[in-house]
């Protein structure tokens, strides 16, 4: 019978929950967007965040506050009928009190419209940069990767129409 490295064993039980912790934000990034829980959501990021869409909307990336994020996604994302932000296949690296979890996504976007599809399903990747504070990991980067998309790409706009 071996034994066991009771050193060791911590480190790695104290490196698993610093693993499912990133997840869980991550994971909860878009489950409150698609549930419009915009205080939780808000609660989820840094006091800077470095968001970076530009491979879907161009432009260059920008740094917000989280009550920026929360109202500019409570008027765009809010003015679908419904939204489905799918994260999975996540890679977690924990260094110190930093870390980066990127993973696959699928976002499905509905607005019933008429003259159109009222789908829109866009796939790609995200790469979030985390920080550990007293309040627990938080995100202060979104790198999102778009990859491919489906359906009717115009729902955005037309999304941005009805929320403002």
């Amino acid at each position: 019978m071996s034994t066991i490295d009771r050193s060791g064993l911590e480190a790695e039980v104290l490196r698993l929950i610093d693993r499912q912790a990133v997840i869980e934000v991550c994971t909860r990034m878009a489950w409150h967007t698609d549930h419009r829980e915009w205080g939780a959501l808000k609660g989820l990021f840094a006091d800077e965040v470095r968001l970076d869409y530009t491979s879907l909307n161009g432009g260059d990336p920008a740094v917000s506050s989280p009550q920026d994020i929360v109202d500019a996604w409570s008027r765009m994302p809010g003015g679908f009928d419904a939204t489905q932000h799918l994260v999975a296949n996540h890679l977690v690296t924990v260094k110190g009190d930093t870390a980066m979890c990127t993973a696959a996504f699928q976002a499905t976007h509905r607005l019933a419209n008429a003259f159109a599809a009222p789908l829109w399903t866009l796939g790609g990747t995200y790469r979030f940069d985390l920080l550990r504070t007293d309040g627990g990991w938080k995100i202060c980067g979104v790198l999102m990767t778009a990859s491919w998309g489906n359906g009717n790409e115009n729902l955005m706009a037309l999304a941005a129409n009805v929320a403002g």
